[in-house]
């Protein structure tokens, strides 16, 4: 299937399709944690973001084709790390594929082509955000080599840290 596919950079015609792919994402993210419930306008919230994406120059979207149709989406950041080397760091925020082309190879041709993109910005470290009980992210980005470096903690503002 792979040769059949194609990766590129979005263009605001491919806007809707991956304001789409994006709330989907979201959704699934709803099922990991209830902390990650979504807003009630979550369209509008995803179209902004998508909008504000395809105008910053620190920002990447990228989509992944089959046939014509958009079956995958990977946003990323450009960040300064003002602490460490190497300094830019490649921050995968949003990656989805549609469900009937997942484990055919499709997440790990768009992550590769958008680390060789983000490494041509100057990134020189890649990392991915993502759930943390997403047990199929997890297992993904492990196989294809990446680790943990930095883990985040919640706790609901109306929560006492004694209970």
């Amino acid at each position: 299937m792979s040769q059949d596919l194609r990766v590129r950079l979005a263009r605001e015609d491919d806007k809707e399709r991956i304001i789409d792919l994006m709330v989907r994402a979201k959704r699934l993210n709803e099922e990991f944690d209830p902390l990650l419930s979504l807003s009630g306008n979550i369209v509008d919230t995803v179209e902004s973001y998508v909008d504000e994406s395809l105008k910053s120059p620190n920002s990447m979207l990228m989509v992944v084709e089959l046939e014509g149709k958009l079956v995958g989406v990977l946003k990323a950041d450009i960040v300064d790390r003002v602490f460490y080397e190497p300094r830019l760091e490649g921050v995968i925020r949003e990656l989805y594929i549609l469900p009937e082309f997942r484990r055919k190879g499709v997440a790990k041709t768009l992550v590769s082509q958008a680390s060789k993109a983000l490494r041509e910005r100057g990134a020189g470290l890649i990392t991915a955000e993502f759930p943390s009980h997403h047990k199929i992210a997890v297992d993904f980005y492990t196989k294809m080599g990446f680790r943990p470096i930095f883990s985040k903690y919640a706790i609901e503002i109306d929560k006492t840290l004694e209970e």
